[in-house]
């Protein structure tokens, strides 16, 4: 194989002897024998419009430029909303914001208005440590209220800490610490 790569690599080498350009002119299609020829010179526009030359505005729409410039900044403000009730526009749905870094609320923004927080409902288990002689009640009572087999019951105690149960009522999340307690674990409500 490799003699057969380097001579295609010979065989492309120039000859002693001949002429080799060092420059590639594929791109240029316009070459002419004569090497005192000037290039050509094309005429480019200043901007560049993909709709081609417009039409002058109409009167009508002149006037009614120069109406809604005469306007206060107020009416002005007014103008958006009238047209797309007139015009039957789709409304525009806010965009959350939630999740994104929009810099710090320092000061700048004025007071700030204290949030109620919404009583949570859904709460999580997780099974934070246990003793190591009581591994094996741990991990039945994990099996009891999960629904789950005897391997995956031990996988999921053995990678301490780690949630047991997701969306659960305080009670039942209450209930399933008490257990876990009982048999020598240490389970927390999030």
């Amino acid at each position: 194989m490799r003699i057969a790569t380097l001579s295609r690599y010979i065989r492309r080498l120039p000859r002693p002897g001949t002429f080799v350009p060092l420059q590639s002119r594929a791109f240029q299609t316009d070459i002419s024998k004569d090497s005192k020829a000037k290039p050509i010179k094309y005429k480019i526009p200043q901007s560049y419009d993909p709709y081609g030359p417009r039409p002058p505005p109409s009167d009508k729409i002149v006037q009614l430029a120069e109406r809604i410039a005469a306007l206060s900044e107020e009416e002005r403000g007014h103008i958006i909303p009238a047209l797309s009730e007139r015009l039957k526009l789709p409304k525009l749905q806010p965009i959350s914001t939630e999740g994104m870094d929009l810099g710090s609320d320092s000061g700048a923004a004025g007071p700030k208005v204290e949030e109620k927080k919404a009583e949570k409902t859904a709460f999580d288990v997780k099974l934070e440590k246990f003793d190591t002689a009581s591994k094996i009640k741990v991990i039945k009572e994990v099996r009891a209220f999960t629904n789950l087999g005897l391997k995956e019951a031990k996988d999921l105690v053995e990678k301490v800490p780690t949630v047991l149960k997701q969306g659960v009522t305080k009670d039942e999340a209450n209930s399933i610490i008490e257990k876990i307690k009982a048999v020598g674990g240490v389970a927390v409500m999030e």
